[in-house]
């Protein structure tokens, strides 16, 4: 699995979450509560949110 990091649109906030990408997909957490655990998205998932936000950025 891929290390954990940030957004380079995180700027120096702490307030934002972390993705690692995996073959089947991407894991995501929030940077300030990183023991709660963290939610999983498939590939397809993945894909159609990275896609949607770099049309709105």
């Amino acid at each position: 699995m891929s290390d954990w990091h940030k957004s380079s649109y995180s700027g120096g906030s702490n307030e934002c979450v972390e993705a690692r990408e995996r073959q089947a997909g991407a894991d995501v957490r929030d940077t300030q509560n990183r023991e709660l655990g963290h939610l999983s998205f498939t590939r397809t998932e993945w894909s159609a949110f990275v896609e949607t936000a770099q049309l709105n950025h």
